[in-house]
Parts: C-alpha cells; sequence; structure tokens
C-alpha cells in the first residue's frame, strides 16, 4: 500500500486508515453474507491501489477474486502485488474497462459478491455492478457518513437493475451503502463504454 500511495494510487491521507476502512468494509461484507470467513469469490471494480479488493483476499484465504481495472499502470502494480503478496493461484487482475468485462462469459453475473470504493457516481456504480452480481449476490460500495440514501440510491432506478433496496451499513472505520441483487439484469444493461457516465439513470 505504501507503494501503491507513492504512485498517486491511493487517496490522501495516512495507509494505515485506508487499511482500517478495507477491514472495515470487509466486515460489511462478512455481515451482509452471514459468514465472517468471507464470500467464495469477489470482484473489487476500480480496484486501483488494492484497496479494499486486495486487503480482503488477504484477509480470507479461501477466497477467490477478480480486481477489474482500466488503467495499464495500475494493473501492472496491482500484479506485482498479488505476486508480492502469494496471491497469484486465487487472484485475477483483469484489464480493460469494467462495461466491457461485465459482458465476459466468465464473470457475468457470476461474483457472489462485488466492492467498490471511489469507482464511480451511484448511478454508474449500480450500472455496472449489475453485470457482475450474481442473483442472490451483493454491491457493497463505500459511502461518506452522510450519505442520504434515498437521493444517491433510489429504489425505484436500483430496481431496473435488479437490485433491491440499498441499506445503509457503519462500523469503526467504514460506511457502505450495502445491496442484494434479487433478479437477474437484462441484456441491456450496461450499455456501451462510457454512456453510462454520460447519461446516467438518475
Amino acid at each position: 500500500m505504501e507503494d501503491a500511495r507513492r504512485m498517486g494510487f491511493l487517496g490522501p491521507g495516512e495507509v494505515l486508515s485506508h487499511l482500517r476502512h478495507a477491514e472495515g468494509i470487509a466486515s460489511l461484507v462478512e455481515e451482509a453474507i452471514g459468514s465472517d470467513s468471507g464470500p467464495t469469490e469477489l470482484c473489487d471494480l476500480g480496484a486501483g491501489g488494492g484497496v479494499p479488493g486486495l486487503v480482503m483476499l488477504c484477509l480470507w484465504p479461501e477466497a477467490r477474486g477478480a480486481l477489474v481495472e482500466a488503467s495499464h499502470r495500475r494493473c501492472e502494480a496491482l500484479r506485482e502485488a498479488v505476486e508480492l503478496l502469494g496471491l497469484g493461484g486465487r487472484v485475477r487482475v483483469m484489464e480493460g474497462r469494467a462495461e466491457l468485462l461485465a459482458r465476459d462469459s466468465d464473470m457475468r453475473e457470476h461474483f457472489p459478491v462485488v466492492v467498490a470504493r471511489s469507482f464511480a457516481r451511484p448511478p454508474v456504480t449500480a450500472e455496472v455492478a449489475a453485470g457482475f452480481v450474481a442473483v442472490g449476490g451483493f454491491l457493497v460500495v463505500s459511502e461518506p457518513a452522510d450519505t442520504v440514501l434515498s437521493e444517491r440510491w433510489p429504489v425505484e432506478r436500483l430496481a431496473d437493475l435488479g437490485f433491491g433496496a440499498a441499506r445503509l451499513a457503519r462500523v469503526a472505520g467504514a460506511t457502505a451503502a450495502v445491496m442484494r441483487k434479487s433478479n437477474a439484469v437484462g441484456d441491456r444493461w450496461p450499455r456501451r463504454v462510457g454512456v453510462p457516465a454520460k447519461r446516467p439513470l438518475w
């Protein structure tokens, strides 16, 4: 994480605060799925410097993971980190636009847990994540502590993407919007590269 920070892949603040935040998100995932050993598999959208995805995969030694990232430089750093941490056998670094990767047959509605931290605004995150989260799985998105769910995650629009209502979950050091995927999403979602951000659903 210190290396990621030096390369500009982590935001401001002490590295320890980023680590604690990732651990907090991991706790909220465990709460959502009802297991303190984590999910069998997870996907981190916009993995960047490896937070929270790499931290979670270190915490859950049985879990497999996919780190989705569009930046080549960040993917190279993530691959090095995966090898350094000895995670190569169970972690894939997926380089490319998430809108396209969400249509890959190996990733389409495949993951029981998808996490996102600073990936995009809520409508973009929800639309893209809908292509990755398995029916019955969870999307867990890091949120500001003062989040107003009805404004950022409207129930009606989430339903269009197969998600149930979002709930706000908190532990020390982390706040997240948590939503369960109740229905499969149509082939329309996500839309082609760039469109979710240019024409957000809300």
